[in-house]
Order: structure tokens, then C-alpha cells, then sequence
């Protein structure tokens, strides 16, 4: 659990220090309870915010607070993987692009539409921010576990090779079971859609993008992350909200 905390969030803990591929392999089933104490923190967030300014700033000091728990550790990952996907260029020269820590057009356009989603859609959410906001980085990090089991590395080296293999479909199935289970509790009916939409939006991402570079990275897993939050964020506040 503690590697897990130190790779994905940046909580100061006293026994912080390098984490390594073999340490996030091994940390791979803590994820999305990592993710439950992220939506835990940005639920506080959101309640001291709530006491002082409008639904719109709360969400606002949500995303932002989002930004920096994590690092923006996966908006990384997004901006580098669009900026190849979306260049039309030849597999190996897509794979050099997502390495180049500058950020072009695409990368740009799909990290500033994360963002204005995320802050649209929480503000938008109504009483049910909470629930959106909780859910959400749970079934962010309990997709990448999905891609990482069910789709090849696109490299023999890097990050998101050193995790591959470490977990086979029964410990999908079973870190499956347990992640329903409070999502639903938390977000009831609308949480069974998100959590249905979610392992669908990861296996379609995981398809196009191992065709178009071979397998995923560990840019890949942190796009898919993002995504698939949004993804969350959409599915649990609209079916709150047909169902008032």
C-alpha cells in the first residue's frame, strides 16, 4: 500500500523515497483503494469549499486540488499519448514522440479537455458532487489495472513494462469484485453504470491504442486513467441526475 501511495499521490509521508517497477508490480491490487483516499481528500476539499463559494469554485478548487494529490502524474500521460496517437505517424516514431517531455497541439487540446470536463461536469453535478467525486479516482486506477492485465507492453523496457505480467485475469476478476462493491454502495445504480462504462472505455482505449503502438506504455495507462474519470464523473452524475 505504501508504494502505491508514493507512486500515485503526492501526500508528504515520512518514508518516501524511490519507488521502483518491481515495487509498483508487486502494488498494482492497492490502486484503487489509493484511489478511494484521493476521492476521500477531494471530497474534504469540496466540503470546506462548499462553505464559503459557489458550486462553480468548488468545483474549480476540486480539479485543482486533483492537479496536485496526484502529481499530475496521468495528465502527463494523456498529453504524451495524444501528442502521439495523433500525429499519423509510423509506430516507432510515435513511441520516440510520447518520450519527448515537450508538449505539442494534440497533447494540449486533450489535457486542457480533461480538465474543462472534469470542472463542467462536478459543477454541474449538484448534491451528488460527492458521490461523483469519490467514485471517480477509484475506477481511474482500477481501469489501469485492467489495461495493464489485459493488453501487451509496447516496450521491453520502461515503466510500464516492469508491470506487465504481474497480474493474471483471476486478480482482475477478484480486484473487480471488490471495487464494485463500494462503488456501488457509494453511487448505488449509477455507480454499476460507471463501473460498467469504465472497464468499457478502458478495453476500447487498450484496442486502439495497442494497434497503433504495438501495446501501451506507461503514458498510455496514465491517459486511460484520466479518461476514464471523466468517463465516471459523466456516468454517476447524469443517472443521479434522471433519477431525481
Amino acid at each position: 500500500m505504501d508504494v502505491a501511495l508514493r507512486f500515485l499521490t503526492t501526500f508528504p509521508f515520512p518514508w518516501r523515497g524511490q519507488v521502483t517497477g518491481q515495487g509498483i508490480g508487486g502494488a498494482l491490487p492497492y490502486f484503487p483503494l489509493v484511489g478511494g483516499v484521493i476521492g476521500i481528500t477531494l471530497v474534504g476539499v469540496g466540503r470546506v469549499a462548499a462553505l464559503f463559494w459557489s458550486p462553480l469554485v468548488q468545483a474549480a478548487l476540486i480539479v485543482v486540488a486533483w492537479g496536485i494529490v496526484t502529481g499530475g502524474l496521468h495528465l502527463d500521460g494523456l498529453s504524451d499519448t495524444f501528442d502521439a496517437v495523433m500525429s499519423w505517424r509510423p509506430r516507432e516514431r510515435k513511441l520516440e514522440i510520447m518520450k519527448d517531455s515537450r508538449i505539442g497541439v494534440m497533447g494540449a487540446l486533450a489535457l486542457s479537455s480533461i480538465l474543462l470536463l472534469k470542472l463542467s461536469l462536478l459543477a454541474d453535478a449538484g448534491p451528488s458532487w460527492w458521490r461523483a467525486t469519490l467514485v471517480a479516482p477509484i475506477l481511474g486506477r482500477w481501469a489501469m489495472i485492467y489495461a495493464i492485465t489485459r493488453f501487451p507492453a509496447a516496450r521491453t523496457e520502461g515503466l510500464g513494462s516492469s508491470v506487465q505480467g504481474r497480474l493474471r485475469l483471476a486478480h482482475l476478476a477478484g480486484i473487480s469484485a471488490v471495487v464494485a462493491l463500494p462503488v456501488i454502495g457509494i453511487a448505488g445504480v449509477s455507480g454499476m453504470c460507471g463501473f460498467l462504462l469504465a472497464g468499457t472505455g478502458a478495453h476500447i482505449l487498450g484496442r486502439w491504442w495497442t494497434h497503433e503502438l504495438g501495446g501501451l506504455t506507461g503514458d498510455t495507462y496514465g491517459a486511460i486513467c484520466e479518461i476514464i474519470e471523466v468517463i465516471a464523473l459523466a456516468a454517476v452524475t447524469a443517472m443521479i441526475r434522471i433519477s431525481v
